[in-house]
């Protein structure tokens, strides 16, 4: 209601006369924006969803399910965390991260179990022990001057080979007990702590029945700014994360036991996985190669993701539009190297009302996480057609969620239509459209999940 009367008021409807007046709605509308924005996001953090036992389809193609599970504790399992948080002390004396940054990126094992408070509760995950196992030099690396300019230190650039070689030992450590030599991060969204991330992230490799290795990518959010400047704080140190995850990203990758990559981002955190995909592009053409030769590459999936449509393309597809850009020695521009699995999938909902505040909030035209086949902008219908045809169709899949609550923002982790087709995506490597995917088309590269019921017929 407060949004469609900001709207009219600002001149889609209603006119105001007096100048006083209509600067005074502009503060009421970007306060009542903010207010609904951080109090629908907050949300995020605190939603706890029952993960639902997804039906294992057997494939002669890959390996049967065995679940990686902890002897001491039945069902407990530990992922693999990455954070550039700085590190605290808990209340018992044990190691957490908290919401501060760090100049450093650290990495290491986080205990999970799941666990019922009742017996008609729903399973939640309990966050147990963390345990550090590595950290980079503190950022920015030290350099110093020389005869032929700037040069690294050499204790940096030892310091750095030695985290990357523990982080990359620690990865095919974990490969080699998994069923699936494949690799699933996540990164979360905003006002998320560290146990909100961990715990997140092991809902979904219980999703996938822990056949991968799963890593928690999490960045300094969830602090203590306020109503008001909680979320651009968290805004800012989601930037701040930028290099440093597509640092370990390309670490991840370059492990040699890795055939696969899969990179999943909620809400905040898509922005931060669109400028990491972003930079990598950029690196892997240069080196005349791509995402999927270069680092194995093989899933991008943004849930309800929280940036703006005409920066996500921008970010995304740089790459593309930039035939100047050098392939090797010097620029060819008609050349595009072959994408191999790349693919990126985008869960939408039109009624996500998290993200209509952060729409009126920032003036965007579109958040992606609002995208639907009916919602292109009209303004702009050069750029609404290529997301709408069939040229984005091989390389992009829409997937309009119509259903999830009050807020409608965290149905990734509770709706079990949702999870299920991610499950398909992921672990069975099911493209939309084929037998096993529980999504309607509406027309390539759009397709629809309405309500659990229609995705279980």
């Amino acid at each position: 209601m407060a949004h469609s009367y900001c709207v009219a008021g600002l001149g889609l409807g209603r006119k105001f006369t007096s100048y006083i007046g209509r600067v005074r709605l502009i503060n009421f509308c970007l306060a009542w924006a903010a207010v609904l924005l951080l109090v629908c996001l907050a949300g995020c953090a605190t939603e706890r969803a029952e993960v639902a036992t997804q039906p294992i389809t057997e494939s002669p193609a890959l390996p049967s399910t065995q679940t990686i599970q902890s002897h001491s504790t039945p069902g407990a399992f530990d992922l693999l965390y990455i954070t550039d948080r700085a590190p605290v002390t808990a209340a018992n004396g044990t190691l957490s991260y908290g919401a501060e940054r760090a100049i450093s990126l650290s990495f290491g094992s986080v205990s999970l179990t799941p666990t019922r408070n009742s017996p008609t509760s729903k399973s939640q995950m309990r966050v147990g022990a963390v345990s550090e196992i590595g950290r980079f030099p503190a950022t920015p690396y030290g350099v110093v001057a020389t005869a032929n300019g700037l040069s690294r230190t050499p204790t940096a650039v030892a310091a750095h080979e030695r985290a990357a070689v523990s982080l990359q030992a620690e990865v095919n450590r974990r490969l080699a007990i998994a069923d699936r030599k494949e690799v699933v991060v996540f990164i979360h969204g905003y006002n998320n702590s560290f146990d909100d991330a961990a715990r997140t992230t092991g809902e979904i490799c219980r999703s996938l029945q822990n056949q991968f290795v799963c890593i928690a990518l999490t960045w300094p959010a969830g602090g203590s700014g306020g109503l008001f400047f909680g979320y651009n704080i968290d805004r800012e140190s989601s930037e701040f994360s930028v290099a440093d995850l597509k640092k370990a990203i390309r670490i991840i990758a370059e492990a040699k036991g890795v055939e696969r990559l899969h990179l999943l981002a909620h809400s905040r955190g898509t922005d931060v996985l669109a400028s990491v995909v972003q930079q990598l592009s950029i690196e892997a053409y240069v080196s005349r190669s791509s995402m999927w030769q270069r680092y194995k590459m093989a899933n991008v999936v943004f849930f309800a993701p929280d940036i703006d449509l005409d920066v996500a393309s921008s970010k995304l597809f740089a790459w593309v539009s930039d035939p100047d850009l050098a392939f090797g020695s010097q620029s060819r521009p008609s050349v595009v190297p072959p994408q191999g699995p790349l693919h990126l999938t985008v869960y939408s909902s039109p009624g996500d009302k998290a993200l209509g505040a952060s729409s009126l909030l920032f003036g965007s035209a579109l958040r992606l996480g609002q995208l639907a086949v009916n919602r292109l902008p009209k303004d702009r219908s050069e750029a609404a057609s290529k997301w709408a045809g069939s040229r984005m169709g091989g390389l992009v899949d829409f997937i309009e969620f119509s259903g999830g609550g009050f807020i409608g923002h965290s149905y990734f982790s509770s709706n079990p239509a949702v999870k299920a087709d991610l499950v398909a995506l992921i672990r069975d490597r099911v493209k939309a459209g084929d037998p096993g995917r529980q999504i309607v088309e509406i027309k390539r590269p759009f397709w629809r999940v309405s309500d659990v019921q229609q995705a279980l017929r």
